[in-house]
């Protein structure tokens, strides 16, 4: 495959046609309803005006949020949830091998993984996708705001929860519809859009696609079936080339960049930064987020809503007040003076430009201590000496073990791998490999002091660490104070822990 500008682009593709007709009200059912897509396909599927059910193998706190969009919600599988469907649903990480799948199978109801849904719910309205490696979710927020400023009410299908809305997915039966393209089982090839903004394209989901260069092939296929704006970051190679060969918008700090962002400047864990087109200033956005990379998007969002017609004072309103997105730099409690923050980073990149974010962000935090939990054995398997330089700016690093995901384990694949990766380009870091979750825990409990920011990152169980250590000071705190006052013997000793 080439990406050169001088390539032609290919001959014209048909947009994808969705497989379920969805202007009449259906009876739909989603297996595995609990899962962050899924859940946001059955809410909007709800607020449609749809009749929907939905099974997941546990009680989860997101079921209830599902349960107030209107969805009859059943905690365990049993075939008789399928009868009577028009059509049923669900995530790739589903077995067809599930009973309900094989009953619907059985009945000839049709069955339709999450892409066919969402290109099913896409289809309804002109709708726009942000797709690439990193960045969607957050990027497909801010667009989903900056429209609403614009007075287009679109509604929205988002990776994570976006916390202006309070939710993932809305229906409003605007005209316009925002969803974040995930390429990591092909879902973007299947969805028929008006336009895109593709954020960036690096080494990512080799277990689906085998190379990096069918991976990149999707997103030419992806490409040729768009009619409409196609806006891409020309601070990336790869998207910039095929901006030049696709017709698209380009945007970033380049030179080269259509919409520029220059002036750039951080204080406080934001941005202040002039957005130019083509050389000519549009205006100032504060952007109230850590990391350069949150400006790259936001100027991507600027963009694509000034192709659509929004005017900047509109967008630049919408971005001030912008709240983020569960999981991306989410502050979850500070303690002692200590910050302890979540994020879903999981690939180098992502690592990079959160650490680098926390450094740059005029905090003022004495250290930044990185804790990653690596994901998916056949992705460490293949990209681990990848993280050797993911680490840069951070003061001490906290490594784990792999969080399965669903894959299977590989003999000599373990976080150990990264653990030898960062120490042999960098062996004057500071790096601790604590596999055991207790280890890491009751590190962290003691390590992280005041002016500090702690930052767990990953894709995996590590969401719940903050709370965790957060809880474990609160034990030390307790256990201290009670050795130091006398018990009922009118004696106490002090164990020489000392609260924060």
């Amino acid at each position: 495959m080439s990406t050169s500008p001088l390539s032609p682009p290919p001959d014209p593709v048909a947009v994808p046609v969705a497989p379920l007709d969805l202007s009449t009200p259906q009876r739909l059912h989603i297996v595995g309803v609990g899962g962050p897509g899924m859940s946001a396909i059955a809410i909007a599927l709800a607020e449609m005006g749809h009749r929907v059910s939905g099974s997941d193998i546990r009680e989860q706190p997101v079921l209830d949020r599902v349960r107030a969009a209107g969805v009859d919600v059943h905690v365990g599988h049993d075939r008789a949830h399928v009868e009577g469907c028009d059509a049923v649903t669900s995530s790739t990480a589903v077995p067809a091998t599930n009973v309900e799948l094989r009953h619907a199978v059985d009945l000839g109801i049709p069955t339709l993984r999450r892409a066919g849904m969402l290109a099913s719910i896409c289809a309804m309205a002109r709708t726009v996708a942000v797709a690439g490696t990193h960045g969607k979710t957050t990027t497909t927020s801010m667009l989903m705001l900056s429209l609403a400023e614009g007075g287009m009410r679109p509604g929205f299908v988002v990776g994570g929860d976006v916390t202006d809305a309070g939710t993932g997915a809305q229906w409003t039966g605007s005209e316009w519809f925002v969803v974040e393209a995930d390429e990591s089982d092909g879902t973007h090839v299947e969805l028929p859009l008006f336009g895109t903004i593709v954020t960036n394209l690096e080494v990512d989901h080799l277990d689906h696609y085998g190379t990096f260069e069918r991976y990149l092939e999707s997103f030419e296929r992806y490409l040729a079936t768009i009619p409409g704006p196609k806006v891409l970051c020309a601070d990336d190679e790869r998207c910039a080339a095929l901006a030049a060969r696709f017709g698209g918008i380009t945007y970033g700090l380049a030179e080269s960049a259509e919409f520029r962002a220059v002036d750039v400047v951080a204080a406080s864990g934001a941005f202040t930064f002039t957005v130019e087109h083509r050389g000519t200033s549009l205006g100032t956005v504060h952007l109230p987020m850590r990391g350069v990379h949150n400006v790259i998007n936001a100027t991507g969002v600027i963009a694509m809503a000034s192709e659509l017609g929004v005017p900047f004072v509109a967008v630049a309103a919408a971005l001030a007040r912008f709240g983020g997105v569960a999981r991306r730099f989410d502050v979850r409690g500070v303690d002692g003076g200590a910050t302890f923050v979540d994020d879903y980073a999981h690939l180098p990149t992502e690592i990079r430009a959160v650490l680098a974010g926390a450094r740059g962000s005029g905090d003022g935090w004495k250290r930044v201590i990185a804790v990653f939990q690596p994901n998916r054995f056949n992705r460490m398997s293949r990209i681990s000496r990848e993280y050797a330089d993911a680490f840069v700016d951070a003061d001490v690093v906290v490594l784990t073990e792999i969080y399965a995901s669903g894959t299977t384990p590989i003999p000599g694949v373990t976080g150990q791998l990264v653990v030898d990766a960062v120490l042999e380009r960098h062996p004057e870091t500071r790096l601790v490999w604590l596999p055991r979750r207790e280890d890491m825990i009751s590190f962290l409990a003691g390590e992280v002091g005041e002016g500090d920011v702690c930052i767990s990152m990953g894709c995996g169980d590590i969401a719940t660490l903050p709370d965790e250590v957060l809880d474990r000071r609160q034990v030390l705190r307790i256990q201290a104070v009670g050795d130091t006052f006398p018990g009922p013997s009118g004696t106490g000793t002090a164990r020489g822990v000392t609260a924060t």
